[in-house]
């Protein structure tokens, strides 16, 4: 986020919700967004009639699920429940509250894709841009096939093996076991990770993101009314925001790097704090490579050498970037990049627990995909 004009103010998160994750086939993607809004404005001490502001994602139709809500917003927006879209929902707020256009918005996340049959690739994706199309003749009918192509080239490029990957989803496994919320919570060993079945090689069942059905909301508003609420505001300190489009049907030579180096200096320009002082990392773990790829790309390590950095235990609790300190997709629940974000803040206002990173002050969530984000949450403005 370039910096901002001395009118514009800061934003922060007052309120966060969600339901739990799984299979929930007595509610559809309307219900579980209602019930995580509620569970946000009890976070935040808010009515549903302080909220002029609505974002939804993945959710089918906006004017039923404010009917639904009983609320009749000044601005309204809905997005594609693609994960990208949780990176890009929150800046969306940010600049819908700077500009003035609302003064507390409610972003809200429904999913009901493991009770509905949701299927990602194969020729009856009934979800996906089908962008990838290009490939089903020559069997690459998943993003996990396009992933796992990235993954050949990178272990071919840089040497980066396996059990330097299997770093990734153990870390967040073990996580995950002190979160009651994820799914799944059974820690493994990298014998367990090598002798798990392939689904895409390299790619093996245990790097592929989680399934189910859940809901997530924040709640965003301006310092001066952050600050009267009764939980610890979380601030948006910076933001940026590229894109990869052309020849994205393609899995990308560089892995990203270039538009995410570019985030990342934007990111970090504008406030007073850079990669090495922040205290947790939320990456977007749709695939374990992903994780790997964000790494390089956002400046944490160089390229290349992602695997090592991986392997040395940097992303556990106690190691100097706790990464996907609830579960992640490979582990809570794949909620597209939205879970994190509440990750993020319940880390900043110390929270999570078991799980705590300790004095945790700045938390950075960063996705990698043909439309890249990357936000800074901070304690203070």
């Amino acid at each position: 986020m370039p910096a901002k004009s001395q009118s514009a103010p800061s934003v922060a998160v007052v309120g966060v919700g969600n339901t739990r994750y799984g299979l929930m086939p007595e509610y559809d993607a309307y219900d579980l967004g209602v019930i995580a809004l509620k569970q946000a404005l009890d976070d935040a001490n808010l009515s549903i009639d302080s909220i002029d502001g609505l974002i939804l994602s993945r959710v089918p139709d906006y004017q039923r699920f404010a009917e639904m809500c009983g609320m009749n917003p000044n601005y309204t927006m809905t997005t594609p429940g693609h994960g990208r879209f949780a990176g890009i929902c929150v800046q969306t707020a940010v600049a819908v509250l700077q500009a003035g256009l609302a003064k507390t918005v409610a972003l809200v996340y429904g999913n009901n894709g493991k009770s509905a049959g949701q299927r990602y690739g194969g020729d009856t994706d009934s979800y996906g841009s089908g962008g990838a199309g290009f490939w089903f003749p020559y069997g690459m009918t998943s993003p996990g096939a396009f992933h796992a192509l990235m993954m050949q080239s990178h272990m071919t490029r840089y040497g980066t093996t396996a059990e330097q990957l299997a770093h990734i989803p153990m870390a967040f496994r073990y996580h995950a076991s002190l979160n009651p919320q994820a799914v799944m919570r059974q820690t493994f060993d990298l014998d367990t990770y090598m002798d798990a079945r392939y689904i895409c090689e390299p790619l093996r069942l245990l790097d592929y993101c989680l399934i189910n059905d859940g809901g997530v909301a924040l709640i965003l508003t301006t310092e001066d009314r952050a600050r009267d609420g009764p939980k610890k505001p979380v601030f948006i300190r910076s933001m940026a925001q590229r894109s990869a489009f052309v020849d994205s049907t393609f899995p990308p030579k560089d892995f990203w790097y270039e538009p995410m180096r570019s985030a990342a200096a934007e990111t970090f320009a504008s406030i007073d704090v850079n990669q090495s002082d922040m205290d947790a990392l939320m990456i977007y773990d749709n695939f374990s490579p992903t994780v790997l790829f964000s790494l390089e790309g956002f400046g944490y390590c160089n390229a290349g050498e992602g695997g090592a950095f991986i392997e040395s235990g940097q992303l556990r609790l106690g190691g100097n970037f706790p990464t996907n300190t609830s579960g992640g997709h490979l582990s809570e629940s794949y909620m597209q990049g939205w879970a994190l974000q509440l990750e993020a803040v319940r880390q900043i206002r110390g929270s999570c627990g078991e799980r705590q990173v300790k004095d945790a002050r700045h938390v950075h969530y960063m996705a990698a995909a043909p439309v890249i984000t990357s936000i800074v949450y901070g304690e203070e403005p």
